[in-house]
């Protein structure tokens, strides 16, 4: 399988992850973190997606680009979660989901804009 298709994946189960997790910080009244979460972390799957029927390898890098990005923001929430223990929860499985699709989205982009020159 292609790494593209393995990022796809990824990220649509990371998301999944975070709807729940996002379930469970309502529950407990946090309202504004939960929401940026949720808006970021789904945002990556989104643009890995978008990315996957780019016109161009410029086009490809750009959506993959916005996706780490948004993997980035995720990252800096569940680590304000974590650190902060708002809600009392374990995030360690999020934080090392988020880790890993950081480094493959990174390793996409790279390979990307080199394959360009």
């Amino acid at each position: 399988m292609k790494t593209e298709n393995k990022i796809l994946e990824m990220t649509f189960d990371f998301s999944i992850k975070i709807i729940d997790l996002y379930k469970v910080l309502l529950v407990q009244k946090e309202f504004v973190i939960s929401k940026q979460l949720l808006r970021c972390a789904t945002s990556i799957g989104a643009n890995a997606e978008e990315a996957s029927a780019a016109q161009t390898k410029k086009d490809f890098i750009a959506k993959m680009s916005i996706a780490s990005k948004e993997a980035r923001e995720t990252k800096y929430w569940l680590r304000l979660l974590d650190k902060s223990q708002i809600v009392k929860h374990d995030y360690s499985n999020y934080l090392a989901s988020i880790e890993h699709i950081i480094n493959v989205i990174t390793k996409i982009v790279k390979t990307s804009q080199e394959s360009l020159k």
